[in-house]
């Protein structure tokens, strides 16, 4: 069986934004318009087809990232719609992970907000060519010009206006084409007819003036262009638009259209741009992989006739069919019924079905091949960034990494009967979402949960409550606390136990030294002329990270430290395993004492919009929240305050907001930085420093 469309003809897009930016009203036009749905659903009605959970309907909010695929001008496009909301930032790096190209939703009021750069960055680090649509223009206060500029100014110099708006608010009447010169109006039912005409002659000078911005910056791409703009020659549509995908592919420019979602003007000119801008899967690099066995760097290409590897991405519970596996094929074909190698593990899975995701309906396929995203049911032993291969071309494909927990509260059962039914449904949850942690407090034998944030953690709860019929009492919420070190030190410790048999020797040289924040943990053996044997090596490692994981100061984890084995000894019958691992986690709590410990703390970025009346109260109250205002400005009438508020001060703020301002100022929180483990994601945040110090332990005896 042959696939339904040639692989240049596949798209791989999602849709990010920050929350409240439009994205699912504006993914609803997009499947009415492919003819996917024969009915626009609406968010304020509960009737999309993107957002399809009970909690999504109620909130107006999308929680997980929901699959669809449609079909324009013969491309078949596969489309994920992820969440804005921080909380759930989990759903956007996995897609992103995954995806060609995205589409980045702006709202034409606020411009580039928070979780704007969060997802930017994000999509940043996985090099994935985008364009930006600037949605609710017939907004009042709405302002192409200055949602444009916020986006040259916070995100990226090289955006550049395809299309502008014909008129704001309720005005807007249309777009203009600034590569074809035209106008285009968006008429019949729902828009659903687009209709070119001369542009307006009130629209006239101002189309010049873009254009030229436009034409300048495609040029400055290419050397021929280059030269026919400078002899002040006509540069043709078709030699734009092959320059403009170019640069897009390459990262060198991001095109800027615009419109309203709501009003059904200019979502089209987004699948004509996702068609002819965005990347196939022939046009993005091949993905690099190792071999399990060897090591070695392997490059997967997609091709139907190579040997088949897929990266699991997400794992979901259906009330109907199971565990649902969701995966994007790299190489390769897989038919139902075969069997493939999880590389990770080293088990075989069989696959008994492949699906096709509508949002939560299935199509039954009987072949999925590269470059598609599909799903199956009833793996038993995979997980989100696991690598499913060819038993006989084994390959382990770069995993996915996630944020770390940064809040968490006390769970327990209101009966004995409820006990054992919350441990397996925490556990089905923690597998469904990489960012949801539980774990024992061993001194109080408490169970606590762990988010990335009070939506995310009542979201699991209501969810326990609903689908898992799940009765348990919720404790306060309580701030995930980080140490690290600001030294470098040395450590030595022996570990000798004697017994009258065989006996205990472990000895082990290391020093530790600080790293930039969110670099991680690494682990770096240099021990030379075998004063430590290779296979006490490992236990070394083991021990070093379970004293991390205990910390030093408080018991927090210590967290963006290099910590280097350079010596030590061993005895040749008392040596052991066990011997290394106390001795390596001994060793690193000497050194951290002696290495300037200090706490973390998270800190949000915060945006608060207030009538200009109240914004003394408001500076005022963030000031006593321990916050650094970083600027203020203003937007239609209203004062935009930015700011950075440790996290333990924004617990119920959004109330007290409310109750400050009579009800009339709102605030958009983001965490300023969501992973302690990840060396790329503190490019996320404006500042290198993620966490904030609150405790510094001066003396080495702590």
């Amino acid at each position: 069986m042959s696939r339904e469309h040639a692989l240049d003809t596949l798209r791989n897009i999602g849709i990010i934004a920050h929350i409240d930016a439009g994205k699912t009203t504006f993914s609803e036009r997009l499947l009415f318009y492919t003819g996917v749905s024969h009915k626009i659903g609406e968010v304020h009605e509960g009737d999309t087809v993107m957002d399809w959970m009970v909690q999504e309907r109620e909130r107006g909010i999308t929680i997980t990232s929901a699959a669809t695929t449609m079909y324009w001008r013969n491309h078949q496009i596969n489309l994920i719609d992820t969440p804005g909301h921080i909380d759930f930032t989990a759903e956007v790096q996995r897609s992103l992970r995954v995806l060609d190209g995205a589409v980045v939703v702006f709202d034409g009021v606020a411009g580039v907000e928070p979780q704007s750069e969060t997802v930017w960055r994000q999509a940043d680090k996985y090099n994935v060519p985008r364009i930006c649509f600037i949605n609710k223009l017939d907004r009042m206060g709405a302002s192409f010009e200055k949602s444009f500029q916020s986006i040259l100014n916070k995100l990226t110099p090289n955006a550049v206006a395809v299309t502008i708006p014909m008129g704001l608010e309720e005005k807007l009447s249309g777009v203009v084409d600034l590569i074809k010169m035209k106008a285009l109006y968006f008429e019949g039912e729902k828009g659903i007819d687009v209709v070119e005409k001369e542009i307006p002659e009130e629209w006239k000078v101002e189309a010049e003036i873009w254009r030229r911005k436009i034409i300048e910056k495609v040029a400055g791409e290419d050397n021929t262009l280059t030269e026919k703009f400078l002899e002040g020659k006509e540069i043709s549509v078709e030699e734009i638009k092959n320059v403009l995908r170019k640069s897009v592919l390459n990262y060198k420019l991001v095109p800027v259209f615009c419109g309203s979602a709501l009003k059904n003007k200019g979502v089209q000119t987004i699948l004509d741009a996702v068609v002819e801008l965005l990347p196939s899967p022939l046009d993005v690099v091949s993905q690099k992989g190792t071999d399990p066995k060897t090591g070695a760097v392997i490059e997967k290409k997609a091709d139907d006739n190579e040997p088949f590897s897929a990266l699991v991405f997400k794992v979901a519970t259906d009330p109907y069919v199971g565990t649902l596996t969701y995966f994007r094929v790299y190489s390769g074909a897989l038919n139902k019924g075969s069997y493939v190698l999880n590389a990770n593990t080293g088990e075989q899975e069989r696959i008994a079905r492949i699906l096709r995701m509508h949002a939560d309906e299935r199509q039954e396929l009987d072949v999925i091949y590269a470059g598609e995203i599909g799903a199956t049911v009833g793996l038993k032993a995979t997980s989100t960034g696991h690598t499913l291969c060819d038993k006989d071309h084994q390959v382990i494909l770069e995993k996915i990494v996630f944020p770390e927990p940064v809040i968490g509260i006390r769970v327990e059962p209101k009966t004995k009967a409820d006990q054992e039914k919350l441990i397996m449904s925490i556990r089905k949850l923690t597998e469904e979402d990489p960012t949801f942690r539980i774990k024992e407090d061993i001194e109080t034998g408490e169970t606590i949960i762990s988010g990335m944030g009070e939506l995310h953690l009542d979201i699991i709860a209501d969810r326990l409550k609903r689908e898992f019929k799940v009765e348990a009492n919720y404790g306060k919420p309580q701030v995930a606390y980080r140490e690290t070190i600001t030294a470098e030190a040395n450590g030595e410790e022996k570990y000798v136990r004697q017994s009258g048999g065989k006996g205990q020797y472990g000895h082990v040289l290391l020093k530790i030294k600080p790293k930039e924040r969110g670099a991680g943990f690494e682990f770096i053996d240099e021990i030379k002329g075998g004063a430590i044997p290779k296979e006490f090596i490992k236990p070394v490692e083991k021990g070093v990270i379970e004293a991390l994981d205990k910390g030093i100061v408080a018991g927090y984890t210590m967290v963006d430290v290099e910590v280097t084995l350079y010596d030590g000894s061993y005895h040749d019958v008392d040596s052991s395993e066990f011997a290394f691992k106390i001795a390596g986690s001994m060793a690193l709590q000497k050194a951290a004492r002696a290495a300037k410990p200090v706490i973390l703390e998270p800190v949000m970025k915060i945006e608060i919009v207030t009538p200009e009346n109240f914004f003394g109260q408001v500076i005022s109250d963030v000031s006593s929240r321990r916050g650094k205002i970083e600027e203020t400005s203003e937007r239609v009438g209203m004062k935009v305050v930015d700011a950075f508020v440790p996290l333990s001060e924004t617990f119920g703020y959004a109330t007290s907001l409310r109750s400050l301002t009579e009800g009339r100022a709102s605030e958009r929180g983001n965490l300023r930085f969501l992973c302690v483990n990840s060396g790329l994601l503190r490019r996320f945040t404006p500042r290198n420093d993620s966490y904030e110090i609150i405790l510094q332990i001066k003396s080495a005896s702590v």
